[in-house]
């Protein structure tokens, strides 16, 4: 892990060694009290201030990231202003969060009170991470939780960046920025003074984590890895299908939680298909993206490799490039089978790997296989094939029609792999929580108060 000689600041971004983050949970719990009694309209306003800060930071933040990740500047700093109206909107949230009554008795008030969990760790990505960031720190914030941040290490300027912008409009302690190498994740995560774990990440942490926290008692979210599939049903263009996987796929260079990585495409439009999606991987091929580094960049080509190797031919890229950089071209895979890692693993990283078949409850059938639960993309015409569609394929977002979108607010439930517990929407305000039962019954008055009174009558 890197360290700095300067004097850890609880209000500022630090790296850390052991001692450093036994310190920063301290400070953590010991503002905890104080930052959930503070009032949710107070906390609400506090956080908008820091969305500001992060929009008004949204150039150097993404400067940062392009430099870190390779994140084109323009990309970057949408996600960014995407992760400043996430804050916005949890400090809207936040203040209107509430609970239940239940009907009693009428000498009696049974209500459910939300009450904020304590401290929360945020183990957050690179591939996306100011947005996905602002989402846990939001709504842990809003509702009245203390946080400890630890950016990916590959992005740590990034987490930063974004730590410094946000912290100082909150007391001291309530958002710290803890950075390091994976060792500084465990070690938070080991700690029974956290009360959440929440991580955004590879499927293998996430069980490590949920593993650490079956021991802690802490609540654990995780949102981890995925394989999602896209089915093509027969009765749709085969170019603007195209035009929806190459999106899918290659954007941000397959980097994506969300990013196609499996194709099933019917066979009565799969030649026009593959054509039309061969042209469109070489028009992407022609504005490259880089993937995050070389290690990955070997992880993605692997991948590739294998498939091959078990049969598939390659019609669009699928080689390293020469030269500097973490670069990979948009690639085009057809042949693929089940047992390939391209269609089983998560590869993310710009491969459209494309297996034909003859009807569309097949293509479901296999569309629906595997560990992963995380989102899955069905195009069709056919509205009976649509709702069979989100009836059958156990993921947490099913897509009709379009591979990205969705109304804000949207929140998602993983399964399987792809982890456990909502991320975003106000779902994520009741994750950060827990609720208290309060039954509340007048007290009878005493006997010899009522004589008394009777008396002096």
């Amino acid at each position: 892990m890197t360290r700095t000689t300067e004097a850890p600041d609880s209000r500022a971004p630090f790296t850390t060694d052991t001692v450093q983050i036994e310190a920063a949970i301290r400070a953590a719990r010991g503002a905890r009290d104080r930052w959930a009694a503070t009032p949710a309209a107070e906390r609400g306003a506090m956080l908008g201030e820091a969305a500001d800060a992060v929009r008004a930071g949204a150039d150097d933040l993404a400067a940062t990231l392009e430099h870190e990740t390779g994140r084109p500047l323009a990309s970057g700093r949408a996600a960014v202003l995407a992760g400043a109206a996430t804050l916005d909107q949890y400090a809207e949230l936040g203040p209107l969060h509430r609970g239940r009554s239940l009907q009693g008795s009428p000498a009696a008030t049974d209500f459910m009170i939300a009450q904020p969990r304590g401290v929360v760790v945020a183990l957050t990505p690179w591939n996306d991470p100011v947005a996905i960031a602002c989402g846990l720190l939001g709504a842990a914030l809003a509702t009245g939780n203390t946080v400890l941040h630890k950016p990916s290490e590959r992005c740590p300027r990034t987490g930063i960046m974004l730590g410094a912008l946000m912290a100082g409009h909150f007391p001291d302690a309530v958002l710290q920025t803890v950075s390091g190498s994976g060792d500084v994740g465990a070690l938070l995560a080991s700690s029974a003074q956290v009360d959440v774990l929440a991580h955004v990440g590879s499927s293998e942490t996430g069980q490590r984590i949920a593993a650490t926290a079956a021991r802690t008692g802490a609540k654990v979210l995780l949102e981890n890895g995925g394989n999602d599939p896209l089915l093509i049903d027969a009765d749709v263009d085969p170019g603007w299908a195209a035009e929806q996987a190459a999106l899918g796929a290659f954007a941000n260079a397959g980097q994506i939680c969300t990013s196609v990585e499996r194709v099933y495409v019917h066979r009565a439009i799969a030649a026009d298909f593959i054509d039309a999606l061969s042209a469109r991987a070489a028009e992407w091929n022609t504005h490259p993206q880089p993937l995050v580094d070389s290690r990955h960049r070997a992880h993605v080509h692997d991948h590739v490799v294998d498939a091959v190797d078990h049969g598939a031919q390659v019609l669009v890229g699928g080689a390293i490039p020469d030269g500097e950089g973490a670069g990979y071209p948009a690639t085009v895979l057809i042949d693929c089978l089940p047992r390939m890692r391209v269609m089983r693993e998560e590869t993310f990283g710009p491969i459209a790997p494309v297996r034909i078949v003859p009807d569309f409850d097949e293509g479901l059938l296999e569309a629906a296989a595997g560990d992963y639960g995380l989102a899955a993309t069905v195009l069709t015409g056919s509205m009976a094939h649509a709702q069979q569609a989100w009836r059958t394929l156990p993921v947490a977002t099913v897509k009709i029609n379009a591979v990205f979108g969705g109304a804000p607010g949207g929140a998602a439930q993983p399964r399987g792999r792809s982890g456990t517990g909502f991320g975003y929407g106000p779902e994520l305000l009741d994750e950060m929580t827990t609720v208290k039962v309060v039954h509340l019954s007048s007290a009878p008055g005493r006997p010899e108060e009522g004589t008394e009174r009777a008396r002096g009558q």
